[in-house]
């Protein structure tokens, strides 16, 4: 492990929901939560305002609607989303050749690779002024942990949550880690956690008195060796700028039961389609065709199928997948269908047996068979539910705004921008000509190239820590 904390890990605050915050001025200081809207929908992220009622990602939004019933629930808008990720990013990559996004709203930076870096004062100013751009390119704020490796990066930046900067000395690690939970660790989770709760190892310096000898004797060999490594504060692992794709897939979760075979069957073949466009979006072809299916009482299978050749084609991979579902009993219902591609190459190889079936009845892409409208999904039709609460529209009179939401053949919309008081609300049919939707709108206006400054040097409003036990939570 190294001698200064050079290695950075940035975590947007809230992401999602604090870049809705951002974009409807109405929301600023409200409980927001974005995810799927629909019964079985699930919370992406809240907003630190509505995570004071408890709700937290990967939540079922029922139980998120009961905890806070009047928080504002947008379903989430990703091109949004990836396009201020790609700022950020960039910002990121200014910093060192060496960065490992994680997700849209997290990465790992090695602040020497780029010798922006040396020491603990280079490491800490580089964090500020990070932080310091971040808000004035996107106009949101993240957390920034620095330390000697990943492990105590990441635990550093959950500390300075939300909107601060945890500086970890070398030499400080084993006090710090002590007394916080076993939880803390990357690869504990609420299995591993109860396990080694029930042996009464709930804390990393329990994790240490009980001995490398006595985990793997829990946990087996290699997760009780890593473990103990980690609870030493023992990470060598180097940020990796460049992650391997392994497998490209794609998964629809239905409000209701899919019973009829056939609509089974079709949507296995649209999820094929979407699932091979996504691959050659990636210029990639693979072997193994993956099929899961969750079904009714919530148990989940996986079936694969591996080709004697990487594929791209569309019609192989929807043979291959109806090959597949003949296999499943779903006979009780379906609540989720998911189609992947792994065993993936930059390649495709011509495999004439397996494409054989494929070519006497679909060729390309685009002669996918059509959906009876009975059996495709919600989301195409009809009309009225195309107007999905938080996503932009335009009126042709009353400007930009956002829908706050849809039914009975009405929409109602807040009109408002980023950089505007908040906005008033009216009401429309779903069909009224004058109502379109919109794009986005930057969430900071873009100044001319000739005007300076980019924000203030203190880098915002958010915490600044360092040493041991340097955890308390920022503004």
């Amino acid at each position: 492990m190294r001698n200064a904390p050079t290695i950075l890990h940035l975590d947007m605050d809230a992401f999602f929901a604090q870049a809705e915050q951002a974009s409807k001025p109405s929301l600023r200081g409200k409980a927001v939560v974005v995810g799927g809207l629909g019964p079985r929908g699930v919370v992406a992220t809240a907003s630190y305002e509505a995570r004071v009622f408890g709700v937290h990602s990967a939540m079922p939004m029922a139980q998120a609607r009961r905890l806070a019933p009047n928080a504002a629930y947008l379903t989430p808008r990703f091109t949004f989303y990836r396009a201020i990720s790609d700022q950020v990013m960039a910002l990121l990559r200014a910093l060192s050749p060496l960065v490992e996004p994680l997700s849209l709203d997290e990465a790992f930076v090695d602040l020497e690779a780029g010798r922006a870096a040396w020491d603990s004062d280079s490491a800490r100013l580089t964090g500020v002024r990070l932080r310091t751009d971040i808000r004035a390119v996107t106009g949101l704020t993240g957390s920034v942990g620095l330390a000697a490796s990943k492990m105590l990066a990441k635990i550093a930046s959950e500390q300075a949550k939300p909107n601060g900067l945890v500086l970890i000395e070398p030499g400080t690690e084993r006090a710090l880690l002590g007394p916080l939970s076993v939880r803390t660790l990357p690869g504990v989770g609420p299995a591993t956690g109860d396990h080694l709760r029930r042996a009464g190892i709930t804390t990393i310096d329990e994790i240490v008195e009980a001995g490398e000898d006595e985990l793997v004797r829990l946990l087996g060999k290699a997760h009780g060796h890593g473990l103990y490594a980690m609870a030493l504060a023992r990470d060598e692992r180097p940020v990796v700028a460049e992650r391997e794709t392994k497998s490209v897939s794609v998964e629809d979760t239905y409000d209701v039961d899919i019973h009829d075979r056939l609509r089974v069957g079709l949507e296995v073949q649209r999820l094929a389609d979407r699932c091979v466009r996504r691959l050659r979006g990636a210029g990639l072809s693979g072997r193994t065709i993956v099929l899961k299916v969750r079904r009714y009482d919530f148990s989940t299978l996986t079936r694969s199928e591996t080709l004697r050749g990487p594929t791209d084609d569309p019609a192989v991979v929807r043979e291959a997948a109806a090959r597949l579902l003949d296999s499943v009993d779903t006979t009780g219902g379906v609540r989720l269908l998911g189609v992947g591609v792994s065993g993936l190459a930059d390649y495709t190889q011509e495999d004439l047996f397996a494409q054989a079936a494929g070519e006497q009845t679909l060729g390309s892409e685009e002669e996918a068979p059509a959906v009876p409208e009975e059996t495709r999904p919600a989301a195409s039709a009809p009309a009225e539910h195309s107007w999905r609460p938080g996503h932009d529209v335009r009126h042709a009179s009353l400007g930009h705004g956002w829908v706050q939401g849809s039914g009975l053949g009405r929409v109602t919309v807040r009109f408002e921008t980023p950089d505007s008081e908040p906005g008033r609300v009216r009401t429309f049919r779903v069909d009224d000509p004058d109502l379109e939707p919109a794009d986005p709108l930057p969430l900071v206006p873009v100044r001319p190239s000739g005007e300076g400054g980019a924000a203030r040097a203190d880098g915002g409003t958010g915490p600044e820590q360092t040493g041991v036990g340097s955890g308390a939570v920022g503004g």
